[in-house]
């Protein structure tokens, strides 16, 4: 069974729309006369095995966006299924969707999106809070504060857990927010441009974990514009005016922590120059 699967996807706004009953009959309603359609997406095809490493691209316009939030369940589709882990999502309530977010889906996020005032430990433990049992709460604290430990050991801070966001390059920010989209064993990560805010040397870091993750089992989602961070992963999509237009396995794939010691040992050879 695919851990993502979509089939005939569709995602469809109306904007615009008039509608009578003021003295201008313009109230803006989307539901009313002369609304423009704007179609997102116009049936979309996709399916990820568990262990995939793919990236979605596509230039501004494309529906990138609109299929991550379909993905994420942070939207619904106008037409077609989604079935996420074996559940039918199109169908799902509210608090389905709620469930889904917590347990399925590991969010990796562009701007970190770390609370401020929490240390790194406590912000890998967030998800496990929200998807506590209150039946025997001092064993769940123990049991979230050992799977925190655990998430930040896997990407490399087990020594800065401690430190509050502030305190944390952004290279290390990043990794706990992909410590706290682990913690839940989702079925898998979605991330969207988690490098946009890095430079280069954070970046390669970066991509190296995602790949070491995947090495591990990890089911990686990520929505890029820059091909020569597609060329990390195992496959990409492209889409183009709301639909698909290519599906490729990546040849002679890279990896991430070569290039960042190339990186670093050309760095150090125009330091010495410089010198």
């Amino acid at each position: 069974m695919p851990v993502i699967d979509l089939r005939g996807i569709k995602r469809e706004y109306r904007m615009g729309g008039k509608r009578g009953g003021n003295a201008s009959g313009n109230t803006g309603d989307p539901a009313g006369e002369n609304a423009v359609v704007v179609r997102a997406l116009r049936g979309i095809d996709f399916s990820t095995e568990a262990g995939e490493f793919v990236s979605v691209m596509g230039p501004s316009g494309s529906g990138k966006s609109t299929l991550m939030n379909i993905i994420g369940c942070l939207d619904k589709p106008s037409e077609g299924t989604y079935s996420l882990d074996g559940i039918e999502t199109s169908t799902s309530d509210s608090n389905t969707f709620a469930y889904i977010r917590n347990r399925k889906i590991g969010f990796v996020f562009q701007s970190f999106n770390l609370l401020a005032r929490t240390t790194a430990l406590e912000n890998v433990e967030l998800p496990l809070f929200y998807s506590r049992s209150k039946k025997d709460e001092k064993q769940n604290a123990m049991t979230r504060r050992e799977r925190a430990i655990a998430a930040l050991k896997e990407v490399g801070l087990a020594e800065r857990m401690h430190h509050f966001p502030s305190q944390l390059s952004g290279g290390q920010q990043q990794r706990v927010a992909i410590a706290r989209a682990m913690v839940n064993d989702p079925a898998f990560i979605l991330a969207d441009e988690p490098t946009g805010n890095l430079d280069t040397e954070m970046t390669l870091e970066i991509m190296g974990l995602f790949q070491e993750l995947n090495r591990q089992g990890k089911t990686i989602i990520m929505v890029t514009h820059e091909p020569e961070l597609a060329a990390y992963t195992k496959r990409i999509i492209t889409l183009r005016d709301g639909k698909l237009v290519s599906d490729e396995q990546v040849t002679n794939r890279r990896s991430a922590l070569d290039d960042l010691a190339i990186w670093k040992q050309e760095h150090a050879l125009l330091a010495g120059e410089g010198a």
